[in-house]
């Protein structure tokens, strides 16, 4: 892709694992509500492709969207605790906001963020936590409808279904990502929902690489490592946007430690991190 890519909520942490990964391989523009600090941007990245604005302000946000061939839309209120004003706002307010922009500019992909909670209501008191063990068949695939857990979820519903409106409107290609729980170095400890949709960082990098990269229409596709327990199915992703993701919460153990046979086989398979000195971020349970 020739033309630089918008990416908002740059600062947080799915667009510090973006960038970690892929950050040397496509010209960027950095949205975030705050500035960012050094060890947060990529060295490629001036001062001039950094924006500072809320993403309900139209005019700053059609500024840093002017000549940007594809958006990866992060930015919004991530607590899954948010209330209503707070998630109508930045959720929901902001990414029609965001949207609306990339149809103006003429925006060919956009990758957008939503989350696991668009469809935390199918993880009923009869399906858990068997859902969650290896064993389970259980699984969606993103052509069922949203069932969400909470207000968030709801907000995420919702922008699923405004790019659906602006892919059929105007024929953007607009991919869903249901990202899942998203930790470095290693899956989350002694926590089963949260191993079932582990999202390792380099997974998450190949991931939105792949939104970029890929050809397609319309599509909603889970975004989590090639689990042994999961109960999202990524073969959407696999098919349609060529995801190939390595890791794998199996290859620890409950407890969070590599497993000896999965350390020796990982060895030295990790990427550099080419643009950062240090990572700034403590990695926390996102779900």
């Amino acid at each position: 892709m020739d033309e630089p890519v918008l990416l908002t909520g740059a600062g947080g942490r799915v667009g510090q694992a973006i960038l970690r990964g892929i950050g040397d391989d496509y010209e960027w523009r950095l949205l975030d509500r705050e500035p960012l600090p050094a060890a947060k941007v990529p060295n490629r990245v001036t001062d001039a492709d950094q924006y500072v604005a809320d993403i309900t302000n139209a005019d700053a946000v059609r500024e840093a969207m002017d000549g940007a061939g594809a958006v990866i839309h992060l930015a919004g209120d991530p607590r899954k605790t948010a209330p209503w004003e707070s998630v109508l706002r930045n959720n929901i307010d902001g990414t029609q906001v965001v949207m609306r922009a990339a149809v103006d500019a003429g925006v060919e992909k956009f990758a957008f963020a939503s989350s696991n909670h668009a469809v935390g209501g199918y993880e009923t008191e009869e399906r858990t936590p068997d859902l969650y063990r290896p064993e389970d068949g259980y699984r969606l695939d993103g052509t069922e409808l949203p069932r969400p857990g909470n207000l968030y979820g709801v907000s995420k519903a919702a922008g699923e279904s405004l790019g659906r409106f602006y892919h059929d409107e105007v024929g953007m290609s607009v991919v869903c990502v249901r990202i899942g729980n998203l930790t470095k170095d290693h899956p989350p400890r002694e926590y089963e929902r949260g191993q079932a949709m582990w999202l390792s960082h380099r997974d998450c990098a190949h991931l939105f690489d792949r939104c970029l990269q890929a050809d397609y229409g319309y599509e909603i596709v889970y975004g989590i490592s090639n689990n042994d327990r999961r109960y999202y199915s990524i073969e959407r992703a696999r098919d349609v946007l060529g995801y190939d993701p390595a890791d794998n919460s199996g290859d620890y153990t409950f407890e969070g430690e590599p497993k000896e046979e999965a350390g020796d086989a990982a060895e030295g398979t990790e990427p550099d991190d080419p643009n950062f000195p240090t990572d700034p971020d403590t990695p926390t349970d996102g779900a």
